[in-house]
C-alpha cells in the first residue's frame, strides 16, 4: 500500500500522538497499550486510539503475545503491541532523492579497484566526527549529545553505550563493510575531538540497531 509521507508526518504533529510515539520509540522491546497510557498519563482508550492511528500511517508495526508470566490454558488473552516501524518516512518539496544518489556513489566506491575511495570515505568520516563535538559546551558528555543529534539514538547497555539507531539503514542494507566501517570511523572522530576522552568505538554487529560498540571502560 502506498502511503502519502506528508500525511504521515503530519500524523505527529498532535502532541498526544508524538509522545506516544516517542514513548514506542525509546524502548527495546514491544509495549503495550497499557504501557504507553500510563507513561503518557492519559487513558487506554485514547492511547489505543492514537497508537492505531500510528499503525495505519506505517509509523508502527504491531504483534500480539502475552504479557504476564503465566503460559498455557488460562494464561489469559494476548495483547497487542507496538514497536516502531522499519519503515522510513521522509518528504521534501520539491521532491528530491538523495538516497538514490548515495546508493549509486556507495556501489561506485566498493567496485573502485585500488581502495582510495574507500579510504578516503573513512578519513572524511573521521573528520566529519570530529567537528560534531563541541568539548567546551554545556552538556554532561558531549560525545552522547553529538552522537543523539546525528540520529544514532544512544543507550548505555552493560558498560558499553550502543546505538540503538543506524542513520544509513538503507545504505548499510545493500553496502554492509562499507557502510559499517565508515560508522566505526565517524564515531571515533567524535571521541578523539574530546581531550583525555579513552573510549574507543568497536564494529559490534548485532540483529538491531547500529552496528558500532563504544567501550566506555577500556582495558
Amino acid at each position: 500500500m502506498t502511503r502519502d509521507p506528508l500525511r504521515a508526518i503530519g500524523r505527529l504533529a498532535d502532541p498526544v500522538r508524538r509522545r506516544l510515539y516517542d514513548i514506542v520509540s525509546s524502548r527495546s522491546q514491544p509495549t503495550s497499550r497499557e504501557a504507553a497510557a500510563e507513561a503518557a498519563g492519559i487513558r487506554r482508550s485514547l492511547a489505543a486510539y492514537h497508537l492505531d492511528k500510528l499503525v495505519a500511517e506505517g509509523l508502527l508495526e504491531t504483534s500480539y503475545a502475552r504479557t504476564g508470566e503465566r503460559t498455557g490454558p488460562g494464561a489469559g488473552r494476548t495483547a497487542k503491541l507496538y514497536r516502531r516501524s522499519d519503515a522510513e518516512i521522509s518528504a521534501s518539496l520539491p521532491p528530491r532523492d538523495y538516497e538514490r544518489a548515495a546508493t549509486l556513489l556507495a556501489a561506485a566506491l566498493e567496485h573502485e579497484p585500488t581502495g582510495a575511495a574507500r579510504a578516503a570515505l573513512v578519513d572524511g568520516a573521521y573528520r566529519l566526527g570530529r567537528k560534531s563535538i563541541d568539548p567546551c559546551g554545556d552538556d554532561a558528555d558531549p560525545l552522547v549529545s553529538a552522537l543523539a543529534a546525528t540520529g544514532y539514538e544512544p543507550v548505555c547497555v552493560a558498560g558499553d553505550i550502543r546505538l540503538r539507531n543506524c542513520p544509513f539503514h538503507h545504505l548499510a542494507e545493500g553496502h554492509r563493510d562499507l557502510i559499517c566501517g565508515m560508522n566505526v570511523s565517524l564515531v571515533q572522530g567524535m571521541i578523539d575531538a574530546l581531550p583525555g576522552d579513552a573510549r574507543t568505538a568497536r564494529l559490534d554487529r548485532g540483529r538491531t540497531g547500529c552496528c558500532v560498540a563504544i567501550a566506555t571502560d577500556p582495558e
